[in-house]
């Protein structure tokens, strides 16, 4: 077997032993705590090392501004497609799809894999590409998560002026954040990570070492499907991601990429699974309205079906971005691209035809019963 073909049947069994793991793991806070252990010292860990073997220019920064693009672009887009599916963008479902679907979260499920499979360079121009998607995710998805909750509830009291400061203070304080601004200070100043005592770079790697053995096993126990919800959750996920990959396509060919690291991360990326912070927000302003006495059915968002989507896109980006990383450069063809988009695209509606086709017979069978 070639190299990639022990590589992904490796990081396989990790995922399956997470799923075993999962039988054993009785309470939320202990899937909070493993998350936590990721996102706080071994992806940093791993994404300051990865930063400081590079040479960064200020041609880079086009990274985070083309990622914050596509958050922009899908969120536009998003709403087009739930008024194809019959669901308004103004329900408590098309909210809650419109704001997890134009979200990423790469740490969990495009980091490990690009590390794996193309090196620290490719991490590193993908954790500056987060950059764009955490302003995002962070700052302008909680503004319009406020716009709509005024806008629903009618309700001026609470400005969450306050949350929006704290917001943006957990987006300095965020460690792949500090890391990534502490490493560049470093690069900029001429130091690289052999600058470091050695017991520090020591400590650094081990902690490195731990990401993508937990980030699999994490992936692993956070697989959880509500069949109930599936057929609109799978539908939109698949329009998702077949979206993605022409956005890719689109995006190679405008800037004529060729590398074969960079096309992979412009195909990679935009494939990741949605993020926590979104329901975050959700969750907050859900707070606010338990506080003013609303009830459940009249709140801003709905929170059931924002697990289901986390829980549905996880499994499905990991799937994708494995298939992309670990299949050389099959996939930096933009014609290909463009197939496999327009593909899942099509794929994507055929629950909703089926969906009309049933209701439309029913209909005519009522209609010859009267």
């Amino acid at each position: 077997m070639t190299s990639a073909v022990h590589t992904t049947l490796a990081l396989l069994l990790l995922i399956l032993v997470g799923m075993l793991l999962k039988l054993r793991i009785k309470k939320k806070e202990q899937m909070t705590g493993i998350k936590i252990l990721v996102l706080s010292i071994a992806l940093p860990a791993m994404i300051f090392v990865s930063l400081l073997k590079i040479q960064v220019d200020s041609s880079l920064l086009i990274l985070p501004a083309l990622a914050l693009l596509f958050n922009l672009v899908l969120l536009g887009s998003s709403r087009f497609m739930l008024a194809l599916t019959g669901l308004s963008p103004s329900s408590r479902q098309g909210r809650t799809f419109m704001m997890l679907l134009p979200s990423l979260a790469p740490g969990l499920s495009c980091f490990p894999f690009l590390m794996e499979y193309w090196g620290e360079e490719v991490l590193a121009w993908a954790a500056l590409s987060d950059v764009g998607n955490k302003v995002f995710v962070l700052i302008l998805l909680y503004l319009l998560a406020m716009h709509w909750y005024y806008a629903v509830q009618k309700d001026t009291a609470d400005h969450g002026e306050s949350r929006l400061k704290s917001l943006f203070f957990s987006l300095l304080r965020e460690p792949v954040n500090l890391v990534i601004i502490v490493a560049l200070i470093m690069l900029n100043s001429g130091l690289s990570f052999d600058s470091l005592p050695l017991f520090l770079q020591d400590s650094i790697m081990k902690m490195r070492s731990m990401m993508t053995p937990l980030i699999l096993l994490y992936i692993g126990m956070a697989v959880s499907i509500k069949w109930s919800q599936f057929r609109l959750i799978g539908m939109l996920l698949c329009w998702r991601a077949g979206f993605s990959l022409i956005f890719s396509a689109l995006l190679i060919a405008l800037f004529s990429l060729s590398e074969p690291g960079v096309v992979i991360l412009a195909v990679a990326f935009p494939l990741s699974a949605v993020s926590f912070w979104p329901f975050a927000h959700m969750t907050a302003i859900r707070a606010i309205e338990k506080r003013n006495g609303i009830e459940e059915s009249n709140s801003t968002f709905d929170l059931d079906l924002g697990l289901g989507i986390l829980a549905c896109s996880l499994p499905l980006s990991t799937t994708l971005i494995l298939i992309v990383s670990s299949s050389g450069t099959t996939f930096t063809s933009p014609r290909l691209l463009i197939m496999l988009g327009i593909l899942l695209l099509v794929a994507s509606f055929i629950p909703l035809v089926v969906h009309r086709i049933r209701i439309g017979a029913t209909r005519r069978e009522a209609e010859t019963v009267v």
